[in-house]
């Protein structure tokens, strides 16, 4: 017998209804369709350290193949906690207050399904890195959305202490901040610190790109007087070593949060790569001068398309950390982002990313668009003269 379902009975589960195929993903077949240069999706085009993949290759030999322990293998959990302790002075125990996960995409999933309850509110600031919503959403909560503006993308402090309340449950903050490159200042974060104590709220703390701050020191929240007991620090490889494949990412957070953050993990992944893990380790435990040509590697490649997308016309707007540029496309007339970006695949064979998808109200993005520099240098001058030849005003 032949059972026919009628098309309403597989749809998607209604806290995701809203959610289409990602932006980045769209993109990208796009660039692939029309040979476009891919200057969205935030991966780099060239490859990581070679001493880090032959640790992984080292792994793998070694047998270093079965399930890892569920929160981390022994050396990661030590090397995230040592690295953490250098660049905040905390000192944390590696085994009571760090959980490895499959990238921080995957620290960030745990964080709100271990932490957060069906209503409890959460404060973010938008535009806001795609996955903060859709879990949030899996995780029932009522999100409260502040809206960055250009050109700085300042915090709107008095917005700020006018939402947060004893009902609020938990901030979720990324610094340094995808899509606009903002950097939270000192005492941004200070006033953030200071309204959270004052209500009780947790702070999940998205800190990726802080080994990509240009022209500050990137400040970790938990570092903050009184924050560290409500604050999960969320990290990862992939970004600061140009291993976005491997997934490897992290939380770290005190005994009381780290328990729903590995409780959802148990669930989510159990473990992560094992030989990766390894590898990782390694790769945390390099010397400060790689950090540095990272970043001067970097501000070479921000040149490059900054001063590029300027000579093609667009409106800039600074960018302090990340490998992610900010810019308004409407001096070409186009009505809004996407439209734009599908002009821009099209015409002019460049891809970048329409920043409306970053935003809970997408009306408050659609004058900008988000182009990345993670590419090696030839790759960017190839993808600037594309716009400067063939965008029109």
């Amino acid at each position: 017998m032949v059972f026919v379902f009628p098309f309403s009975f597989f749809k998607v589960a209604k806290r995701l209804e809203k959610f289409k195929t990602t932006i980045f993903t769209q993109m990208s077949m796009l660039a692939i369709k029309h040979g476009a240069i891919n200057l969205g999706q935030g991966f780099p085009n060239f490859d990581g350290p070679e001493f880090v993949k032959e640790a992984a290759i080292k792994a793998i030999k070694e047998g270093k193949n079965q399930y890892a322990r569920g929160y981390g293998v022994p050396d990661l959990n030590s090397a995230v906690a040592a690295r953490f302790e250098k660049d905040t002075g905390l000192v944390i125990d590696p085994e009571k207050e760090v959980t490895v996960t499959s990238g921080c995409t995957e620290a960030i999933a745990a964080t709100m399904l271990g932490l957060i309850n069906p209503g409890d509110e959460v404060i973010l600031f938008a535009p806001f890195y795609d996955s903060y919503e859709a879990t949030l959403s899996m995780a029932g909560a009522k999100i409260t959305s502040i809206t960055l503006r250009p050109p700085n993308f300042s915090v709107p402090i008095d917005e700020l202490k006018s939402v947060i309340s004893k009902n609020t449950r938990a901030m979720l903050i990324n610094t340094p901040h995808n899509p606009t490159g903002k950097m939270f200042s000192r005492e941004e974060l200070e006033t953030i610190a200071s309204l959270c104590i004052e209500n009780d709220v947790l702070v999940f703390s998205d800190e990726v790109y802080d080994k990509l701050a240009f022209e500050a020191d990137h400040i970790s929240m938990a570092s903050l007087p009184g924050m560290y007991e409500r604050t999960v620090t969320l990290n990862s490889l992939g970004k600061t070593f140009s291993l976005t494949g491997w997934k490897i990412g992290w939380a770290i957070a005190p005994p009381h949060l780290t328990w729903g953050v590995r409780q959802a993990h148990s669930y989510l992944t159990f473990a992560t790569s094992t030989p990766m893990q390894w590898a990782a380790a390694e790769a945390l435990r390099t010397p400060d001068s790689y950090y540095e040509e990272l970043k001067k590697d970097y501000m070479a490649k921000k040149a490059i398309l900054v001063e590029g997308l300027k000579d093609a016309g667009f409106v800039v707007y600074p960018s302090s950390g990340t490998y992610f540029v900010i810019v308004d496309h409407t001096p070409f007339g186009l009505e809004n982002d996407v439209a734009f970006c599908e002009y821009l695949i099209r015409e002019v064979g460049v891809v970048a990313i329409p920043t409306s998808v970053f935003y809970l109200n997408p009306e408050d993005g659609k004058n900008l668009v988000r182009f990345t520099f993670c590419k090696d240098e030839d790759t960017l001058r190839a993808a600037v003269e594309r716009m400067k030849a063939k965008l029109r005003k």
